[in-house]
């Protein structure tokens, strides 16, 4: 056992506190957070389940590309963790298609909505964290481009759905207010 060292799928030795482990443990929770909502979200009948149970495969598919730091791979591997805008084009059509049917937003909303809502709310602020551990691994060009732009999406993706969510149960999105002095 390495003390306090890991290894990348690279086989690169890097510091347990290394951006890459922080990345890879901030996707792996994100995920575990859509596996929550996904699974609330199904005892409610609702059949975005399925697509959010496609966006965790995408997430193991981001890991394997931010394992994979470009520095060190060879091209045999960094193929294999490829990683390309499809996806993020998936995406934009999902999150077009429940704006359309969502009423426009007026005030700031809190994570509320009922139990599928508030759990996607979760996960779109675990996905916001993703993102931020994401990007500077991506500015170092360690890691593809389209991986910080498919989380930044993925959060707008998953605020769509969890008002999307509220409004088929019929539960309220609780509004912003501001407290007075």
């Amino acid at each position: 056992m390495g003390h306090g060292f890991s290894s990348t799928f690279t086989g690169e030795r890097r510091s347990k506190d290394d951006q890459v482990f922080e990345a890879l443990g901030t996707t792996d929770e994100l995920s575990s957070a859509i596996g929550l909502a996904s699974e609330l979200s199904s005892e409610s009948g609702h059949i975005f389940a399925e697509q959010l149970h496609k966006v965790q495969c995408m997430l193991q598919d981001v890991g394997a590309n931010i394992a994979t730091p470009i520095s060190s791979a060879r091209e045999a591997h960094l193929k294999r963790t490829s990683f390309t805008e499809k996806p993020v084009l998936e995406l934009e059509q999902w999150i077009d298609k429940y704006t359309e049917q969502l009423p426009p937003l007026t005030a700031f909303i809190l994570p509320s909505g009922g139990k599928s809502s508030a759990a996607l709310h979760f996960s779109r602020a675990v996905c916001r964290r993703a993102e931020r551990c994401v990007v500077p691994i991506v500015q170092a060009g360690e890691a593809d481009p389209n991986v910080a732009k498919y989380l930044n999406r993925l959060s707008d993706y998953l605020f769509v759905l969890a008002r999307y969510a509220a409004m088929k149960e019929g539960k309220e999105e609780k509004i912003y207010t501001r407290s007075e002095p």
